[in-house]
């Protein structure tokens, strides 16, 4: 496991000397360098990235100025000349804070708090039925039980669940194959309920969450079979 990183640092110097720590790092990925923070916002658009070494004091747009754009940042261990930044870096709920010049002993240490951390965002109960996918350019983890129903959106689909909607990128036929058939059936062209979440059901419609889903006629009798095996 590689955490994909990137580094934003004004200094061709500094990044040179992060990029070799990182290339040297097992569980490190260098995806890209950038010079400063409007090219490292763009750059975040285009990659899925797992952790940011960041330069606080950069002309124009600060460090924490790049960190307070950005809606939804991956983990950042921040890297400055200056002590007096160590308080204010931890109002972001940065990783970890490295003071210049970086020692390998340090920047180690940091990598292995963003490795743990990283773990547990991502630790896998095998007691819970799972699968990954991509919303906004970002990995997601999905519990397969919190899923509702699942609603077609022309190229994209919609996943409905007790803590928010992801959209993602797919058909409802590839999404589909993805899904345990004993859990889920799909009841109509646009829609795919989990059997489990449904409270009630008629000819014409299904109930989930208080929801009214259009049940399709050809598909009343493959879901009384259905609910007869949950």
């Amino acid at each position: 496991m590689k955490l994909k990183s990137i580094i934003v640092d004004d200094s061709s110097m500094q990044r040179m000397a992060v990029a070799k720590l990182v290339n040297n790092h097992p569980h490190l990925a260098l995806v890209a360098e950038y010079s400063n923070a409007i090219e490292a916002k763009n750059g975040l658009k285009n990659h899925d990235i797992d952790l940011i070494f960041l330069d606080v004091e950069m002309p124009i747009i600060s460090g924490f100025d790049l960190l307070e754009a950005l809606e939804n940042p991956p983990q950042v261990i921040l890297i400055t000349g200056k002590p007096d930044y160590a308080l204010k870096a931890f109002d972001y709920d940065v990783t970890d804070y490295l003071h210049k010049p970086i020692t390998l002993a340090r920047f180690e240490a940091s990598v292995k708090r963003a490795v743990a951390k990283y773990e547990q965002m991502n630790r896998v109960d095998e007691d819970e039925e799972h699968i990954f996918v991509k919303s906004n350019l970002k990995k997601r983890k999905v519990i397969l039980n919190d899923i509702k129903w699942i609603e077609a959106l022309g190229d994209y689909i919609k996943l409905v669940t007790d803590e928010a909607n992801i959209v993602i990128l797919s058909t409802m036929k590839s999404f589909e194959k993805q899904l345990p058939d004993e859990k889920f059936l799909r009841i109509h062209k646009s829609y795919i309920v989990n059997l489990e979440k449904i409270e009630k059901f008629n000819s014409k419609n299904v109930e989930v969450g208080g929801r009214q889903i259009p049940l399709s006629r050809n598909k009343k009798t493959e879901l009384a079979e259905a609910l007869a095996n949950v």
